[in-house]
């Protein structure tokens, strides 16, 4: 259907800019993008892939988003743009048909919508199904307020009502639905505005790692809407008659016609591939923290534990505050991490931005963002010949070089000795008691959170 109305030179040269702008920010042209659609396991979790895949964004410098890749993709669109008028020029001189601006900015409609109903989707279903921010573990309730980071604060404090964070995802889930479709895409991209606009601020304000990759959503939001703003602030501002948008693509009933019925029908088959498998990860317990597997050999210890005792090469050693080497007290989650806090801050590791990790090794989510605990996963190791007591390696993930090889035993329900050694082959003897704690948030979710309580 013919435009309604003519392109300015200057309208002319903006969708020169933006369209090539757009299409090297969407077209996955980087390395990443293919090494992930080729190296991924995809039989073991299908929704960790494709949320890598819709998490792309052209990396020209560095390992993470930033805006000086913006630069650099705005600078290409720039020479781009120049090239483009170039060429039109020539074919006016020439007399030859210059290319329809309004079928081009259809297409361009086209594939900003679905990349930016792809980026919302996958962030909205793993907050639909609470993956995104899991309740706190036993040590981050045991760790001190001020030891943990803002972004890690503000993501357990997400975590603590799965049900907010469920909300959160179907708003977004929503909008990512609405631009799925053209009749609906000025309300999904409306929506998308106020919403990850609300999340752009939470990551400058907590010191999250998506400011940048939800600032570029945004973007894409405000072409979608600019297309009918003026509309909207033409007939409900001004109070004046406006004339609907009136271009549209139209598809042969043959091939065309075909390829795309295809293609949405992929679109439903993908989306719903995702959301099952998503599913599917929180049933299992999530991707953040490690799996409960039968490595977890001390799962039916789980709990909080002071140290009444601990010797180091023989050597007693009495509670300080001030010793950096006795343990002050352990937990052990009910997946293979134990946690020990002892004086002397754990190394700080950053991990503010989404990163959805597929095997055990490889899930930071626990020790990352605080300084109060050091955290060991542990492996069980074959006991030597004759001897029948079990025996466990613990390894530091933040600090290799930081191990322990400990024997266990459960004299009782309550108590547990470890004894073994350490990296620096240091013999370490010491005895956990359990501590009998109730927590709030717990407590809380059993009898109700509008019922009073005693702890």
């Amino acid at each position: 259907m013919p435009a309604t109305t003519e392109w300015r030179p200057y309208e002319k040269w903006l969708f020169r800019f933006l369209s090539l702008y757009f299409l090297i920010q969407i077209v996955p042209l980087g390395p990443s993008f293919w090494r992930t659609l080729v190296t991924a396991d995809w039989q073991s979790s299908l929704y960790q892939p494709l949320f890598q895949l819709a998490r792309y964004t052209p990396r020209f410098v560095g390992d993470t988003d930033s805006l000086l890749n913006w630069g650099i993709a705005a600078a290409l669109a720039g020479l781009g743009a120049v090239g483009w008028s170039i060429w039109e020029r020539q074919r006016i001189v020439s007399g030859r048909a210059l290319p329809d601006y309004d079928r081009l900015n259809a297409w361009l409609r086209i594939l900003i919508r679905y990349r930016l109903a792809a980026g919302l989707l996958a962030f909205g279903l793993i907050k639909l199904f609470p993956l995104q921010a899991p309740e706190p573990s036993l040590s981050h309730l045991n760790t001190p307020y001020g030891e943990l980071t803002e972004w890690k604060l503000f993501a357990l404090t997400l975590g603590v009502v799965p049900s907010y964070q469920a909300f959160l995802g179907l708003v977004e889930t929503v909008a990512g639905l609405l631009l799925l479709t053209r009749r609906s895409a000025t309300i999904g991209a409306f929506i998308t505005i106020f919403f990850t606009g609300n999340v752009f601020m939470s990551n400058i304000a907590y010191g999250g790692g998506e400011y940048v990759y939800s600032l570029f959503l945004i973007t894409l939001a405000l072409y979608l809407l600019a297309y009918d703003g003026w509309r909207f602030y033409t007939l409900l501002v001004l109070g004046k008659p406006t004339a609907p948008a009136r271009y549209r693509l139209r598809f042969d009933p043959g091939w065309q016609q075909s390829v795309r019925l295809a293609g949405k029908a992929l679109v439903v088959l993908v989306v719903g591939a995702y959301g099952l498998s998503a599913y599917g990860a929180l049933r299992q317990g999530g991707h953040q923290y490690p799996s409960l597997t039968e490595r977890a050999r001390l799962s039916d210890a789980a709990g909080l534990y002071t140290v009444r005792e601990f010797s180091l090469n023989g050597q007693r050693l009495p509670p300080s505050p001030t010793d950096s080497v006795r343990w002050h007290n352990v937990v052990v989650e009910k997946w293979n991490t134990i946690s020990i806090r002892r004086p002397g801050a754990a190394p700080l590791t950053r991990h503010n931005a989404e990163d959805i990790a597929g095997p055990d090794s490889a899930r930071h989510f626990e020790w990352s963002g605080q300084i109060g605990r050091h955290y060991y996963r542990y492996e069980p190791v074959a006991s030597p010949p004759g001897q029948t007591v079990p025996i466990v390696q613990l390894r530091n993930p933040q600090r290799p070089d930081d191990t322990f090889q400990l024997r266990y035993e459960r004299p009782d329900s309550s108590t547990l000795v470890l004894a073994g050694i350490n990296a620096r082959r240091d013999s370490v003897y010491a005895v956990l008691e359990r501590v009998d704690k109730k927590y709030l948030l717990y407590e809380a979710a059993r009898v109700g959170r509008r019922k009073g309580l005693t702890l």
